[in-house]
């Protein structure tokens, strides 16, 4: 028997993808969701067949550098390895407020000494419902970033729609992700997740020349 195969059978899934809808907000002048029925079995046909239309920016997504960076990395180019493995769940002591609010290392309810895996997830239940859209969720610190990836992280996930405020038009947090070559998930559903160690799934599709890609995300226990 093959015991491994068995083990990771055993560990129950954790969802932490949003789930995909027409009433799913997207950010504001980008591209909602939407489907076309082109055969529908209900309706004789022998097969059903859709076409779908949306911003790759939906829901939980994985963004290529090529979204904050010219001529970086696109979706298909970017690490596959950093989507998969050891994971860190963090919770951030995080407001809404108007214009939104940055995450720094103080708000964080973990010792950043205690960092082992190459990937964080932070939780800062500051965008609750994904088909009310609110543009006052939290987004980083670029100092949170650095300080992260000073130790050896290399994807960070974030449960908001991004890593940066709504009405940043610098985008000072991106551009620290750039900088020091780490990896961004967003729109991560974490309001259900504890702190704790997980191994991460969120793999995203090679979409070539694009600057992102929607994934489903889940975790599952390393135990």
């Amino acid at each position: 028997m093959n015991t491994s195969n068995t083990t990771a059978r055993e560990r129950p899934l954790i969802d932490i993808t949003p789930r995909i809808a027409p009433d799913m907000q997207v950010w504001p002048g980008d591209t909602p969701l939407s489907r076309e029925v082109l055969c529908d079995l209900n309706s004789g046909a022998n097969i059903t067949l859709s076409t779908v239309r949306a911003t790759v920016h939906l829901g939980a997504h994985a963004d290529g550098a090529n979204h904050y960076g010219a001529n970086a990395a696109s979706i298909d180019a970017m690490p596959l390895a950093r989507y998969i493995g050891p994971c860190h769940v963090i919770h951030a002591r995080a407001t809404r407020s108007a214009g939104g609010s940055r995450v720094s290392v103080a708000d964080l309810d973990f010792d950043l000494a205690c960092i082992m895996h190459s990937r964080v997830l932070i939780r800062t239940n500051t965008f609750p419902d994904f088909t009310q859209w609110n543009s006052d969720f939290a987004a980083f610190d670029p100092a949170l970033i650095d300080a992260l990836a000073d130790r050896g992280v290399t994807l960070i996930g974030i449960d908001t729609p991004s890593v940066d405020t709504q009405e940043a038009k610098d985008l000072i947090a991106h551009a620290r992700f750039l900088a020091r070559d780490v990896s961004i998930l967003e729109g991560l559903r974490l309001a259900h997740v504890e702190v704790g160690e997980y191994e991460l799934i969120a793999l995203p599709l090679p979409l070539v020349g694009f600057d992102a890609s929607p994934v489903r995300a889940v975790l599952r226990s390393l135990a």
